[in-house]
């Protein structure tokens, strides 16, 4: 494991042994040069990746927030542990020079913790790799989760093995884009679990005519950004995600929000899981569950089926009208569920 130590470090201090490390040194001497803008690659999770290009003062405004929001100071240490091509990562290493903290560079893995032998204060994560982490959890004290969303089943896994760290650790998942570089509201989910997102300072929320949330946030960006995402606001500062208008099944005349079955579901059963509506001649659309099941008997299928039917829905047409079980649902490069590729997939 590698530690960069922004207390104290010169430029030409930096040197690597690897590719990730290159990529680290060459984001950190771009960042020390005399350019105003950075690139950066989008995701590409709900739309074609892309490259942006983004003013440095506007991250380090970013910076700023979330260090604020969480109170990290001076000499805090932190853990790199996400690729930096993607505005993750990035900001990670900004916060790291912005706030001077001593920051541990270790490979992107699922096990970014199995190496990490001493306590760090803060830390970001994908859900994938809190899935695979959970038992080094308690050595982090700030958590912040992000690049999707966090399942019901995942928050009580948290839950449960941190059960005695409630004053040690805490933990928020993340709300944000590469266009909000990185997040801009945070809900924590230990040891409290918060119902709503909040905005950091300097943040305005409003809707527009879809219930979409558009945010106001002229240090990170020019004009007000529209999202895709439906939501409910609360007290101006805080809101609740819906799910995606592009998501939203139109079944039969119903709108169905596939996030929030998916939320409801995964309190149940841990696999990856999407729900998505296919084309129907009757319905418009058809709501599908599709469930990674790799290498599952037809024993283990039905017991899912089983679990799946015994689930309480709000309403009776939120029920899929059929489950397909593949071997792997396919992801973006970052690990992000591809719903465009998984539509793809099951219409070829």
């Amino acid at each position: 494991m590698w530690c960069l130590d922004f207390n104290s470090l010169e430029t030409n201090d930096l040197h690597a042994s690897g590719d990730f490390e290159e990529n680290v040194v060459f984001f950190c001497n771009d960042w020390f040069s005399a350019s105003e803008m950075v690139e950066v690659q989008t995701s590409g999770s709900t739309s074609e990746p892309k490259k942006m290009r983004i003013e440095k003062s506007r991250m380090k405004n970013s910076a700023q927030m979330t260090c604020d929001f969480l109170k990290l100071k001076n000499g805090n240490t932190a853990l790199l542990a996400l690729p930096v091509e993607y505005i993750s990562g990035k900001m990670m290493l900004v916060r790291a020079i912005e706030r001077k903290l001593k920051i541990f560079i270790t490979q992107p893995s699922l096990y970014p913790l199995s190496e990490l032998n001493e306590n760090i204060d803060f830390c970001a994560l994908t859900p994938l790799q809190v899935e695979h982490s959970l038992d080094q959890l308690h050595k982090i004290k700030i958590i912040i989760i992000g690049g999707a969303a966090v399942s019901e089943n995942l928050k009580q896994k948290i839950h449960q093995h941190l059960l005695g760290y409630e004053k040690e650790v805490r933990v928020f998942e993340t709300y944000g884009m590469t266009e909000t570089l990185s997040h801009i509201a945070l809900k924590q989910i230990f040891p409290k679990s918060e119902e709503f997102f909040t905005a950091f300072d300097g943040v305005a929320l409003s809707l527009d005519f879809r219930g979409c949330l558009r945010i106001s946030a002229p240090k990170l960006h020019d004009q007000a950004l529209q999202t895709n995402d439906v939501v409910e606001i609360f007290n101006g500062n805080q809101f609740k995600f819906l799910g995606r208008a592009d998501f939203v099944i139109n079944s039969g005349g119903a709108k169905i929000f596939p996030e929030e079955l998916e939320r409801k579901v995964k309190s149940t059963i841990e696999n990856e899981l999407v729900f998505l509506g296919l084309e129907d001649e009757v319905l418009g659309q058809k709501l599908v569950l599709v469930v990674e099941c790799k290498g599952c008997s037809e024993q283990e299928k039905q017991q899912i089926k089983t679990e799946i039917s015994e689930i309480n829905f709000e309403k009776s047409f939120h029920k899929p009208k059929e489950i397909i079980f593949i071997n792997e649902i396919p992801r973006t490069k970052n690990g992000k569920v591809s719903r465009l590729k998984l539509l793809e997939f099951l219409k070829s």
